[in-house]
């Protein structure tokens, strides 16, 4: 997020201690100085973060429900008030072009998403009203996000606040990935609380004064990658396709009607194997340096994927999320490979299956069995003929 031609900076990077993030955080603490200390205690569930570089756009009229349906991935045409969900705007093609939290006031729709990613959504959804009873707003210079350790829906009285309900698979939803109970996401409560942004200080003072600790997002996303949850900024380019980082649990309603990218949505669901898949990495942490995201992931000397997240866990130590080629077998050893201050590092890494090598979701509907002679029988093309 910038203010005017500054990029933002959060007024809580000036506590003692506070080393600022990079990348897609920028704006933000990195940590406050105790990195393992600000995890174990978001772990623990008692801790804050600043999460107020965060892109917040607001969706106002009375339409906007049936509309955001319409033109999104995901069931938002009886969207409860206070009631989190999440949508992706996808290409023609079925590619990610954008993703966000979902919640509603009652009064207006309220989409969180990553900082860089704000504008760009507020300006395709403006271009989308066309006759629509509907207002869009990027307010991110208004609002500021706090993220929480909770697993709820704000209550009402309390401010906007979106809960992530990862791993678990809504209403219309499938997966690809472990079940609910074996997911390893299932441990990481998570919810973003919207306050007006010059309460950001004062929000963040009182939930310490009640005892929590406050963390940077070293600790936030080093629970993130094990909790195998993927990110706009980090596990999306301009090729991806939702199978492929098991986002059909929260994002993708399959029974809804058409929308853009739909088809390929479907199809892929129905006929199994998308190009590439999202693993799970751990990482060799026996040198000082470990590669950045965009590293290559090798096996045996080919590449087959990209590094998109990496992070210091407190009891896995460096653990990390990459897509690769579907067809990497899912007990390969392989290599990450990067350079990191002009000097090439190259890392061991075993993964953990995500997305699994078959390609195939927990309720892919069943080849059709062998039909009647005479009856649909496919043509020289393959094709059936009725």
């Amino acid at each position: 997020m910038t203010e005017g031609a500054r990029p933002y900076a959060s007024s809580l990077l000036a506590r003692h201690g506070a080393v600022a993030a990079s990348g897609p955080d920028a704006g933000v603490a990195w940590h406050y100085g105790d990195p393992v200390a600000e995890q174990r205690a978001l772990a623990r569930g008692g801790a804050v973060v600043d999460q107020s570089h965060l892109g917040v756009v607001r969706v106002a009229g009375q339409d906007r429900h049936q509309w955001l349906h319409d033109i999104t991935s995901q069931d938002l045409a009886a969207l409860a008030p206070r009631a989190s969900t999440e949508l992706l705007v996808l290409s023609p093609q079925g590619h990610i072009e954008h993703a966000a939290g979902v919640v509603d006031d009652g009064e207006a729709t309220w989409l969180l998403t990553e900082a860089d990613d704000a504008a760009p959504l507020a300006a395709w959804l403006d271009r989308m009203r066309f006759t629509r009873r509907v207002e869009v707003a990027d307010v991110t210079a208004d609002w500021a996000a706090i993220g929480e350790p909770v697993a709820a829906e704000g209550a009402p009285g309390e401010p906007v606040t979106w809960w992530d309900t990862w791993p678990r698979v809504a209403a219309g939803g499938t997966r690809y990935g472990p079940a609910e109970s074996e997911h390893p996401g299932a441990d990481r409560p998570w919810r973003l609380v919207l306050v007006p942004r010059a309460d950001l200080a004062a929000q963040v003072a009182e939930r310490e004064a009640a005892g929590w600790r406050l963390a940077g997002t070293w600790a936030t996303e080093a629970l993130r990658v094990e909790a195998y949850r993927p990110r706009l900024a980090r596990e999306v380019d301009h090729r991806t396709i939702p199978h492929e980082l098991d986002w059909l649990r929260t994002a993708v309603h399959l029974h809804k009607g058409c929308y853009r990218g739909q088809e390929t949505v479907a199809r892929v669901h129905n006929l199994g194997r998308p190009p590439r898949r999202l693993v799970f990495l751990h990482l060799d942490g026996s040198g000082h340096v470990l590669p950045e995201p965009g590293a290559r992931v090798m096996l045996d000397g080919r590449e087959v994927g990209a590094l998109t997240s990496i992070a210091r866990h407190h009891e896995l130590g460096p653990v990390g999320l990459a897509v690769v080629r579907r067809s990497v077998p899912v007990d390969a050893e392989l290599v990450v490979v990067g350079d990191v201050a002009s000097t090439s590092v190259e890392v061991a890494a075993a993964q953990e299956a995500v997305v699994p090598g078959e390609g195939v979701s927990a309720d892919r509907p069943q080849s059709p069995g062998p039909l009647t002679r005479g009856l649909s029988a496919p043509d020289r093309h393959g094709l059936g003929t009725f």
